[in-house]
């Protein structure tokens, strides 16, 4: 199947999806307290855009933010974990309880640091986006070939040589596919946190929407959610074709 066709293709589902959903809410009666037509969730949108527009920057700020220290934090401890057995058998543990914490439990206790606001969901943002990028990169660089550690110490070469000329770049695949789980994740983090600690968000426009009965609304911030996520998550599915396109398999169909 060509490029081309794909597209149509993916296009072409998606469309059917919405179709398929609005004729049978009609078919079925739905009321629109239960589950609103795509019709009216646009309609709800148009409507009610100029009051979404602060709340959807607002989330758009917190979750890049949080998505940046998050990155920094994640890589660095990536690069340490994959390139130190110590680190690796130490550290890596400690992660993996941390990321079991379900991320809204802790919500109130950076509410108790640093108040209602901005700050509790920049820190959600970015503590859930952590561990996927630690892991990811971690693994790339754990994984090196031997055979390449093995050139690179007959030619002289430092074990810090060795990671910037080769961990680093077989870590990149890894690195790559972790930031498009991750700034997934920070949505969600950043929309937990406002649904809890915030008088500004998506999240607590959602809240108030779904006090008021606004169905239509509430599905107009997921809408707002998703475009968000999905435009950012194809900025660095091209940024990953661009840099890593070395890894990919060619005659993949």
């Amino acid at each position: 199947m060509t490029p081309r066709a794909q597209k149509i293709a993916s296009a072409s589902l998606i469309v059917g999806v919405f179709v398929f959903w609005e004729l049978f809410c009609l078919a079925a009666g739905i009321s629109e307290l239960i589950l609103p037509r795509p019709s009216r969730i646009i309609e709800a949108f148009l409507q009610y855009a100029p009051a979404i527009a602060p709340h959807a920057w607002q989330t758009l700020y917190t979750t890049l933010v949080g998505f940046f220290f998050g990155v920094l934090i994640g890589l660095s401890l990536g690069v340490l974990i994959g390139s130190s057995k110590l680190a690796y058998d130490t550290a890596y543990p400690l992660l993996v309880g941390i990321s079991s914490i379900p991320k809204v439990a802790v919500v109130p206790i950076f509410v108790l640091w640093f108040g209602a606001g901005t700050v509790p969901a920049i820190l959600t943002a970015m503590i859930i986006c952590i561990f996927p990028i630690v892991v990811n990169v971690s693994t790339g660089i754990a994984t090196v070939e031997p055979e390449l550690e093995d050139v690179m110490r007959s030619l002289k070469a430092s074990k810090l040589e060795i990671l910037w000329n080769v961990g680093l770049p077989r870590s990149l695949p890894y690195f790559f596919a972790a930031l498009k789980v991750a700034i997934t994740l920070s949505f969600v983090g950043s929309v937990i946190a406002e649904t809890v600690a915030s008088n500004k968000g998506v999240g607590n426009m959602m809240l108030i929407a779904s006090s008021q009965f606004n169905v239509p609304l509430v599905f107009s911030g997921l809408m707002v959610l998703a475009v968000m996520g999905i435009s950012l998550y194809a900025i660095f599915a091209f940024l990953e074709r661009r840099m890593t396109g070395w890894a990919t398999r060619k005659n993949i169909a």
